[in-house]
Formats: structure tokens, sequence, C-alpha cells
């Protein structure tokens, strides 16, 4: 693995958390068949960070609540 992704790892948390969950993306990093920027973008995927998804989490919070009011009335 090169150096400037082991410091990326070190200086993002994580990022670090999800490579010990998922340690076949090491033998990826050692081979070079993946960046860490395609890392970072799965990694976001699974974990559901992207705005995309922040976006639509916030849309069911808002039916919820509305939902909820309407029953109330």
């Amino acid at each position: 693995m090169q150096l400037y992704i082991q410091m990326s790892f070190k200086n993002s948390p994580k990022d670090y958390l999800h490579l010990k969950e998922n340690s076949y993306y090491i033998k990826d990093f050692n081979r070079g068949v993946i960046d860490f920027k395609s890392f970072q973008d799965k990694m976001k995927a699974v974990y559901k960070e992207r705005v995309t998804d922040k976006i639509s989490n916030v849309v069911e919070n808002i039916d919820l609540i509305s939902s909820v009011l309407n029953v109330l009335k």
C-alpha cells in the first residue's frame, strides 16, 4: 500500500473502520487495483452518506411527521 493512502486512512477514522470491517480492500490497495477516491465513494454508498441519501432521509422524515400530524387532526 502506498504511503499517501496509509496517511489518508490515518487522517480519516471512518474510512479506517470501513477498511477494518472489509479487509479484502487491503489486497486491492496493495495490488493497485483500487484508488482511495473510489474506496471512499463505495464507503459512502454503503453507509448512506451521499447527498442524495441524506435528502431522501429528510423527505422520509417530513412525510412521517406530516402523516402523524394528519392522524392527530
